[in-house]
């Protein structure tokens, strides 16, 4: 049987430089150590944090009700409001957000001051995009088809500038962003799509077409690793999305010649280690 490992699957670096960071703060002792929502979408890598003593904080309220400790912020960004309110405390920050969802945070805000509405394509109910839109202001919107966005109630020849969630599918924004370039509005399109989303995409595509079983690893809350089962899905039907190696049931047995593997940016590397030594196994 031939296995298939992705290149471009595990870790990206905003995900690898902000659970390094909670690490260090661990190392160097500080106490209270917390973050904002999980550190990233991954339960192996939040349980191992919380085993050390780092808790997760959910809420605004939370927040404010802190008095000392450090606050990590997670890969994802939050919005200015969140800063605001530490800054206020006194509560030391470190901020692990991707440098690639901080640029878009200056876009955003940078854009608002030149006049243009900002509209961001992704999912709304994502931290990303929450934190994205606290950047903007009260005219910032939030969208995911063309559909949605010819139900906005928008005046004719206003200025709008179109961003992306950094994970967002790269083929679906384009299509998107084809259908409102039609339009008359006045459109500024800035592909805030991380590289690294693309090229996982890509290659989980190309992969997917060639076997006969695609496994996709990651946490059940992961954005990225969704859309690469999605992605997978397309190209090969027996795609599986796992957590970890004991999720893996597969259905097939004996007739299967190839396997490819692949997963989101929250993955650790053992779990993708482990699933592809034992693999095997399973068939």
């Amino acid at each position: 049987m031939d296995v298939t490992v992705a290149k471009t699957a595990g870790f990206c670096f905003g995900v690898k430089r902000a659970v390094e960071k909670v690490y260090e703060q661990i190392e160097k002792g500080k106490t209270p150590i917390y973050t904002f929502g999980p550190i990233i979408h991954n339960e192996e890598v939040v349980r191992d944090l919380e085993e050390r003593g780092v808790k997760v904080l959910e809420t605004e309220k939370e927040l404010r009700q802190l008095t000392d400790g450090v606050v990590v912020i997670r890969s994802h960004g939050v919005g200015k409001d969140i800063y605001d309110i530490l800054e206020k405390n006194g509560i030391e920050i470190i901020d692990a957000t991707c440098p690639f969802v901080k640029k878009i945070h200056r876009i955003v805000s940078e854009q608002n001051e030149n006049g243009r509405r900002v509209i961001i394509v992704g999912n709304g109910k994502h931290p990303e995009v929450e934190g994205i839109k606290g950047w903007g202001n009260d005219d910032t919107l939030v969208i995911e088809t063309a559909e949605e966005f010819e139900k906005l109630q928008i005046s004719d020849g206003e200025k709008l500038c179109i961003v992306a969630q950094t994970t967002f599918n790269y083929n679906k924004f384009q299509d998107l962003v084809e259908k409102i370039s039609k339009t008359r509005y006045d459109i500024l399109v800035l592909n805030t799509i991380c590289n690294a989303t693309q090229e996982r995409q890509v290659e989980a595509r190309q992969i997917a077409s060639q076997v006969d079983v695609m496994i996709v690893i990651g946490g059940r809350n992961s954005s990225n690793t969704q859309k690469l089962y999605e992605i997978c899905r397309r190209e090969c039907k027996e795609t599986y999305y796992i957590q970890t190696l004991k999720d893996f049931k597969p259905e097939k047995a004996g007739s299967v010649r190839s396997v490819g593997i692949t997963a989101g940016a929250s993955t650790p590397n053992q779990i993708i280690e482990e699933v592809h030594t034992n693999v095997r196994i399973k068939f």
